[in-house]
């Protein structure tokens, strides 16, 4: 099973960021977090900003909307660039209309839901999504600490998936570092995003790779199947 190490660049040194992405041109794609203070309490980035990362950056842009009526907003994120286009479940007015719509602009769509989201509605809709984010941590800040009490919602997923024979991806989010992505690849994810746990240490390179032997190391059960 492919393992992927997305780092999020909340964490990265924002006054040099096209540095940053250079020293993180191992990893698989870059996790960029768009906050607007209503959604979500913290206010980030916007599309100006992917506008100009997707002209520098090495890896693909994984655009991660935590925004309010995303509907709306999360096409022209396709527009500018973004490889991948997450919206949250609980803000979307028409998610399958949406992903359809980010898929037809031809950039993978994604679905993410917070820690207390019920996975159970969104079972039978996986096929029209490229991605489902599962939050393992309360989305908002960076920094906070991996709510193991979300693996079965993880688990529920990566079985649907599997059982299927879809190619979705399957991300965590949240709290992601050497000692708890296991957990989350034995629980079925194979797309990790990780802040501090990459950006802290001196070569985020050998941060990288670290996290991607650790989740290779905890194989989920599907993994032999799994595409």
């Amino acid at each position: 099973m492919t393992t992927r190490i997305n780092p999020s660049i909340l964490a990265a040194d924002f006054a040099n960021l096209e540095r940053e992405l250079g020293r993180i041109a191992s990893a698989d794609l870059v996790h960029v977090d768009i906050m607007d203070n209503h959604f979500v309490p913290n206010l980030t980035f916007g599309l100006p900003m992917v506008e100009r990362l997707a002209q520098v950056t090495p890896i693909p842009l994984d655009v991660h909307l935590m925004i309010d009526d995303p509907d709306r907003w999360a096409p022209g994120y396709a527009e500018a660039g973004a490889f991948s286009v997450t919206f949250h479940a609980e803000a979307a007015g028409e998610p399958v209309s949406l992903a359809r719509r980010l898929r037809d602009m031809g950039a993978r769509a994604g679905i993410a839901l917070k820690p207390g989201t019920d996975a159970a509605p969104y079972l039978d809709l996986l096929p029209e999504f490229d991605q489902v984010l599962v939050m393992t941590v309360e989305p908002g800040f960076g920094g906070q600490s991996f709510i193991p009490e979300t693996m079965p919602k993880l688990a529920r997923l990566a079985d649907a998936v599997h059982d299927a024979g879809l190619d979705v991806w399957l991300q965590v989010d949240g709290g992601i570092t050497a000692d708890t992505i296991g957990m989350a690849a034995e629980a079925g994810a194979d797309t990790f995003v990780a802040g501090s746990a990459v950006f802290n240490g001196d070569v985020p390179a050998e941060r990288i790779a670290s996290l991607r032997a650790a989740a290779s190391a905890h194989p989920h059960r599907h993994a032999a199947g799994h595409r």
